[in-house]
Formats: structure tokens, sequence, C-alpha cells
């Protein structure tokens, strides 16, 4: 009777042997991409994936028109296709440019009133529309439903009212038995008008981001410090705003930037005065329009841009130093 040889239960060894005798490539050694696949690069992959469309658009609509604008600062741009380079004249003539320095301190003057000015009333709008009161919901939406109007019917509108002896505001001044003021036609209270009408128009985006950051806060603080004897004064000055901190310091940032280049501070001064009197209310910004469409002077106009860049990334920096990026602990 034949036998046949019982099949050999082990499995056969992962490690292959060469003609030689030296050990080979084990049969089922990893692959080398799942050795790379790892699960944070899986990750870091995706995370890319996600800002890609975002950085491109940063990139092409941002970063480059940026580079564009700088590299354009050192040409003289006659506006027909002519381009000479001229190293730093443009820079040179920026700095003796009387209308240039001029509206450099109107946007000074405009920054100092206007950066306040907003953090103030956003921030008391949002302790009043945080309260329990009557249709709460209605005072909330009445005082953000100017952010949401277009600036140039704002403008147009407030322009109507602020007109000379016929406006609305000088009416009302009439019945009072007050004097009318030419508001936008006198150099010493046009700008002052522009402010007016421009904390009005902002104060309600910010009272939202106030709002929110008030939102923020543990009624438990309250509750405790209501419990230990605190006033009203004492909760505000040792609990809300030492908890306000990140947004007060992201308030200042997007309101000095929107001063400075935001759409407000061209629009409304386009619409309404177009720089006027006297150059009394052209800021930075509505001057750099100037010479760029009204008189064709591209590269000085970038040259200018270039500058008010510089000046804000330096507030920036500056801001981000003195408040440790919002902690404002300066210890």
């Amino acid at each position: 009777m034949k036998i046949l040889p019982q099949a050999s239960t082990r499995t056969k060894s992962s490690v292959s042997v060469k003609s030689d005798g030296t050990p080979g490539r084990g049969l089922h050694q990893p692959v080398r991409s799942r050795i790379f696949w790892t699960r944070s690069r899986k990750e870091a992959l995706a995370a890319f994936l996600f800002i890609l469309p975002d950085s491109l658009g940063l990139l092409i609509f941002v970063g480059i028109p940026m580079g564009l604008a700088l590299s354009l600062g050192f040409f003289s741009v006659d506006g027909f296709g002519g381009y000479k380079f001229v190293w730093f004249s443009n820079y040179n003539r920026m700095l003796h440019d009387p209308l240039f320095l001029k509206s450099l301190w109107v946007t000074v003057v405009y920054v100092l009133v206007l950066v306040p000015g907003l953090y103030l009333t956003g921030l008391g709008l949002a302790l009043l529309v945080s309260q329990k009161i009557p249709f709460i919901a209605v005072w909330r939406s009445l005082f953000f439903m100017p952010y949401v109007v277009s600036l140039v019917v704002v403008g147009l509108t407030w322009k109507v009212m602020l007109i000379d002896k016929v406006g609305f505001v000088n009416s009302v001044l009439q019945l009072l038995h007050l004097p009318s003021r030419s508001w936008l036609g006198d150099p010493n209270l046009a700008l002052g008008a522009i402010l007016l009408v421009t904390i009005w128009f902002l104060m309600g985006y910010y009272m939202i981001i106030f709002l929110s950051g008030l939102q923020e806060i543990p009624r438990e603080y309250y509750e405790a410090a209501r419990i230990d004897g605190a006033g009203p004064w004492a909760m505000f000055t040792k609990i809300t705003l030492p908890l306000l901190r990140p947004t007060s310091f992201f308030v200042l940032l997007v309101s000095t930037v929107s001063a400075v280049a935001g759409g407000q501070a061209f629009d409304l001064i386009y619409v309404m005065t177009k720089g006027g009197p006297a150059n009394s209310t052209s800021l930075a910004v509505f001057y750099i329009y100037e010479q760029a469409f009204q008189f064709n002077n591209y590269g000085y106009a970038a040259a200018m841009a270039s500058f008010l860049v510089i000046i804000l990334l330096l507030i920036t920096i500056a801001l981000f130093a003195l408040t440790r990026g919002g902690r404002f602990h300066l210890g």
C-alpha cells in the first residue's frame, strides 16, 4: 500500500534565499507606498486640497496685483502703454507733494476719530442690545440695517439731507431756532460730517462683533460678582472689558485698516464731497484714485499705494506687538 506524503502544516518562510545562500526580499514585505501614505500625510494632503482654491484666488487676485503695483511705482506710465524706468523719482515726488502730504494728515485725523468712535458706539450698542428689553430682535435689526445698504445710496441720501438751507438737517435746526450750517461746503465741518455718516453706517457691524464676544462670557462670572456686591461699573471694568480683549483687538485692527483703505473711505468721499472743499476731505486713498484715473499718473499712484500698504503693514505689526496678538499682556 502506497502512503501519500502528508501536507506540511507549516507556512512557507517569508524570507526567500538567493542562489548564493544570502537572504533576499521577503514575500510579505510592506509595500513602500503604504509606508509613505501615513495618516498624518493624508490629513496634510486633505488640508492642502481644501485651502488650494482660496490660496490660488489670493495669489492671482491679490498677490500678483500687489507685486505689479509695487514694481509699477518705479516706472513713469503715460496711460498709453509707454513705460519708462525712473528709479525712485515717484517716491521723491511723493515726499514733496503738498497735496499728498495734506491727504496723509486728513487720513490721520480721520483714523484717530473714526476708530475710537466705532469702538465706543459698537460696544455701547452691543451692551444695550444684550439686555433683556422688549422687541430686542427688532432693535438689533434696526441698528444693523444701515450696513446692508449700498454705500452709494447712503452717500446720496446723506448728501441730500445735509444740503445747505433746504436739507433735512438744516430744516430741523431752523425749527429749533438754531443757525443752519453748510455741512459739506465748510472746510471746517465737511470732514466731521463725513465721520458722523461713516460711524452711523458702520456701527451696526461692530455691534454684531462685540455682541458675539459678549455672548461668549459665562454668565456665572456676573452672578458671582453680583453676590459679592459688585456694581455694574465694577463688573464692566473687571469682567467685561478684560474678557473682551481678543474681540477688542480684532475691532481695532479691522477698523484701522477700514479707515485707511476701506470702501467707505473712498465711496462716501466720492459721492458726498469729491475730496472738497479745499481738499479738506481728500483722504490718501481718494488722492491716489485721482492721480491714477483722472490724471493718468499710474506710476505715481502705484508708488503712493505701495507707501500706504507699507504704513498699514507697520501699524498691524505694531498692534500685534503691543497687544501680544490681542492678549494685551505686556509682562
